[in-house]
């Protein structure tokens, strides 16, 4: 079985990972600047409102896209380091707006927002492979749009575009678990794409008025 992605998000392997964080260890080291000289990147809350399939993707394709852009997202809400997934204790929003923004300061979050995310476009297509008569490649595409909004107060927080195309070789027949396994691939690259998006607009200076 054969993988082949062109997302806007590349993974490199274990061992390229291990390698990469020893040179930018080494030159660290080298440049006098250790990680704890770094700013420390600001906190956030995201809540997920729903996950919706634009009108124009087929409804077969909305079905199994939504519900698994839906489960990595929420996966992504759990896990980002800048993302804080639980708020205990944290005063009803809607009631006691003040005591909700108060308590976001005292707990070093930046903001909390409300956050909808619309399936834009997604297909699956099974193409033949050349010289290979027993094989075909499916190739999955999924893009999204994330909006957020602040929490309290539902007002423009921002907005985070992603996609992912994932191509895998499959035989004459596709298996379940080959078409489950390459659609939870694109759904995880276009989200990690999104949300990549989404923090580098929340850390751009704001706009004066």
């Amino acid at each position: 079985m054969h993988l082949h992605a062109t997302p806007h998000v590349i993974r490199p392997c274990p061992l390229a990972r291990r390698a990469l964080l020893a040179a930018a260890v080494a030159l660290a080291g080298v440049g006098g600047v250790g990680a704890a000289d770094a700013a420390p990147k600001k906190k956030f809350h995201f809540e997920l409102a729903a996950v919706t399939a634009k009108p124009e993707v087929k409804p077969e394709v909305a079905r199994a896209a939504t519900a698994r852009v839906e489960a990595q997202v929420k996966k992504a809400f759990a896990s980002h380091p800048q993302l804080v997934a639980q708020l205990d204790g944290a005063p009803d929003p809607r009631t006691r707006a003040d005591g909700y923004r108060r308590f976001l300061s005292t707990k070093g979050i930046a903001g909390a927002y409300l956050v909808t995310v619309e399936i834009t476009d997604a297909s699956e297509e099974l193409v033949p492979v050349d010289d290979k008569p027993n094989a075909q490649r499916l190739v999955i595409h999924v893009g999204l749009h994330m909006l957020g909004e602040t929490i309290p107060g539902r007002t423009m927080g921002f907005t985070g575009d992603g996609k992912a195309t994932i191509k895998q070789e499959v035989g004459a027949k596709v298996r379940d678990r080959d078409r489950e396994y390459t659609w939870d691939q694109a759904a995880e690259l276009a989200v990690a794409d999104a949300v990549k998006t989404a923090f580098e607009q929340l850390a751009a200076p704001k706009k004066k008025p």
